[in-house]
């Protein structure tokens, strides 16, 4: 007996997935820029000016963080009146978050320009920032939908409902002083198993470059549609990251605990859980949508992240090393 899956209600209040900008569309554009980065108010201080000359309004927010609590204090009505047709956020993928954050129910095309050590959200580098975004502004921009983690808090002591929505990854973890934690998993009512471990992880192919990355997930390709589930520190030597359908209702329900755990949101938002309470996780019905450039290589971007053997120096005009030059490159690594 093959099992169906159960076909997903459609939100009414939901928009339609977002498009890259088209030329002459842009008139509104936030400036979310993280100042207390290094180098960020230098390249500011003659970017904005550049860009003021060629749309309507620009808008500056210096401080992400306190951008990210107003907007989250705000309505959803009263939200989605403040309209801007781009956000170009000056940072790094942290800064980037906090603007996916803000803008959680009402997206924005975001284009990041990395001022960070990682740069897989905010792919520009600042020497090609004018050239980038004169081609977002002339509709020339590539559109990186990105999938999202609705998440639902479900807790016995607090009966108001929490939702936080997450771009990258959401983290069940133990205290620093607590012992191993046991966290069942159900997909779609179904139990999986039961993790004794320090925590778990529950990734988009956006995050699998982050926690899960670190904790031995898989790297999925930011374009992909899926769930990795990582468990951090398994006491089971045979329990190991799991890729599911993206369309998967997750459930992690905590059934053992010394104390009071941590939910963590994209490494921003953080929420206390008890033993017996429940984490649910499915996908959210509207991707967001980052912004890249034509002829962005996303391999490079692993390549140069996560410092590949024989790749961190390549340029990007370089013609593909030969057969004997990779051999060469595995026998110096070794």
């Amino acid at each position: 007996m093959v099992r169906s899956r159960p076909a997903r209600p459609v939100d009414p209040e939901a928009q339609p997935p977002l498009a890259a900008p088209t030329s002459g569309s842009v008139r509104s554009v936030l400036l979310l820029a993280d100042l207390a980065k290094e180098g960020v108010e230098k390249f500011r201080a003659r970017f904005q000016p550049w860009l003021e000359s060629r749309v309507e309004r620009v808008v500056l927010e210096g401080d992400v963080r306190a951008f990210c609590r107003r907007r989250e204090s705000l309505d959803r009505e009263t939200a989605s009146r403040e309209r801007h047709d781009l956000v170009i956020v000056l940072g790094g993928d942290g800064a980037i978050l906090g603007a996916v954050r803000a803008f959680g129910e009402t997206p924005v095309p975001t284009l990041g320009i990395n001022f960070g050590r990682v740069g897989f959200l905010a792919s520009t580098p600042a020497s090609r920032a004018e050239e980038v975004v004169t081609g977002v502004l002339e509709g020339r921009g590539v559109l990186e939908s990105r999938m999202r983690l609705d998440t639902r808090l479900r807790r016995k002591r607090e009966a108001h409902e929490v939702r936080p929505i997450a771009l990258n990854d959401v983290v069940l973890q133990r205290g620093a002083t607590q012992g191993l934690l046991t966290l069942a998993l159900d997909v779609d009512g179904v139990w999986v198993t039961d993790y004794r471990a320090d925590g778990l992880i529950v990734a988009t192919p956006s995050g699998s470059t982050a926690h899960s990355l670190s904790a031995g997930g898989p790297v999925l390709a930011p374009e992909m549609l899926a769930l990795v589930v990582t468990p951090i520190c398994p006491q089971a030597l045979s329990h190991r990251p799991i890729v599911l359908h993206p369309d998967s209702r997750i459930t992690v329900s905590v059934t053992t605990c010394a104390g009071v755990i941590s939910v963590a949101v994209d490494g921003q938002g953080f929420y206390p859980l008890e033993q017996g309470d429940k984490v649910e996780l499915a996908r959210h019905p509207v991707a967001y949508p980052l912004l890249g450039f034509p002829g962005l290589d996303p391999y490079r971007r692993l390549r140069s992240r996560l410092g590949w053997s024989g790749s961190i120096s390549a340029r990007h005009d370089d013609p593909p090393p030969t057969d004997a030059e990779r051999e060469e490159r595995g026998r110096s690594v070794l």
